[in-house]
């Protein structure tokens, strides 16, 4: 492992001091990494994947229905940690959940089995992963409180809100289809939401992109 990966490790397991020699090795010697391109699955919600570590990039955790609906449930960016891949281990999560690269991507993947044997011999892994959990269900518990009490003008402008702030700036390369698939409801729903929030001045809307007018107008909604 070349010294950059062990510095980042280090840095993003927070029970790495707490290891031993023989199992800082065993580490050292499972860690997968993977690189994925914009669009590309890294976890299909079947599988067992593992805890997944993230040098550079961003992904996006979201759920499928059987109609095959999506909605986005937290977003991981460089140097998140995420383990709710890992169904083998979380065996109370009934849920399945999806993983994709949302931009160009460098990950490291710890393999389920290499966690749940530190963690079954280490309390500072197991508390690290109870600490891990914790703070994802709580993202999980914001987007389920959006679906059911507020309504889709409000989402839709913390949804813009939000991607503005990730990408840093106020225009926005995104499609219809794409804030339908983040936000779970219709492209249609999406589209007649933005006409009029163009209308009362809060956007403006151009072919594949969504610009921020007025920022306090959709803070306005957003309350």
């Amino acid at each position: 492992m070349l010294i950059e990966d062990l510095e980042f490790v280090k840095e993003v397991l927070a029970f790495w001091p707490a290891l031993n020699s023989e199992q800082k090795r065993f580490v050292q010697g499972k860690l997968l990494q993977r690189c994925f391109k914009q669009g590309q699955n890294i976890h299909d919600g079947e599988d067992c994947t593992g805890l997944i570590l993230v040098k550079s990039g961003q992904l996006r955790c979201f759920i499928l229905s059987e109609s095959g609906k999506e909605i986005t449930l937290f977003r991981l960016f460089e140097r998140d940690v995420c383990i709710l891949s890992s169904s083998c281990i979380m065996r109370n999560i009934t849920f399945d959940i999806h993983v994709e690269a949302e931009k160009n991507s460098e990950i490291m993947i710890m393999p389920a089995s290499v966690f749940k044997q530190l963690s079954d011999s280490n309390p500072a892994v197991k508390s690290f992963e109870a600490e891990i959990v914790s703070a994802r269900l709580s993202d999980v518990m914001w987007v389920v409180e959006q679906v059911v009490f507020m309504s889709m003008d409000k989402r839709l402008a913390v949804f813009l809100l939000e991607q503005s702030a990730i990408e840093e700036t106020d225009d926005l390369a995104i499609t219809h289809e794409v804030i339908a698939r983040n936000l779970g409801t219709a492209r249609e729903v999406v589209s007649r939401m933005l006409k009029y929030f163009e209308s009362e001045g809060l956007v403006s809307l151009s072919r594949g992109k969504i610009t921020l007018v007025s920022r306090s107008g959709l803070m306005d909604y957003s309350e």
